[in-house]
């Protein structure tokens, strides 16, 4: 398998209602997650003035569907700040079966990023290869997180 950027197929649909997304915990990697993609975790209050749009990813975690500069015009607008922690994470997962692996590889990117403290992941790269025969999934990201206020603030 040579190195790609998404898998195609992978089942699943972009969910549009909040009950929908609290019954599917992945969706399609083409359509969902890509290098660029911005997730934000679900309930971070945040100003009304701040016009984004989201949708729902995987359990309370939303994807930014605004372009990232947009996004990012908007976060400023509000007096907000988007922090952008150094340090790429990368998780690598061995499954013959591509939803597993990615559904595998999500939990350990969160588990990495909320022990960081950070409320936000930006998907870097998504890489679909095999070691001897057995495919595995290695996606790429950087911690990220949307605060009011120019301090770095954890949250738990």
């Amino acid at each position: 398998m040579t190195e790609i950027e998404t898998w195609e197929g992978e089942g699943g649909a972009a969910v549009t209602s909040p009950g929908e997304a609290a019954r599917t915990s992945i969706h399609r990697v083409a359509d969902a997650i890509k290098p660029g993609t911005i997730l934000i975790k679900g309930g971070i209050p945040l100003p009304s003035s701040m016009l984004l749009r989201m949708e729902p990813y995987s359990g309370e975690w939303l994807t930014v569907t605004d372009e990232r500069t947009a996004f990012e015009k908007e976060v400023e607008k509000a007096g907000w700040t988007f922090f952008f922690m150094a340090g790429e994470i990368k998780v690598t997962v061995f499954d013959f079966d591509r939803q597993k692996a990615v559904r595998a590889a999500w939990k350990r990117l969160i588990a990495n990023v909320r022990s960081q403290g950070c409320n936000c992941i930006q998907i870097t790269r998504i890489i679909g290869k095999s070691f001897l025969g057995v495919p595995y999934l290695s996606i790429c990201a950087y911690p990220r997180h949307l605060q009011k206020g120019l301090v770095f603030s954890k949250q738990g």
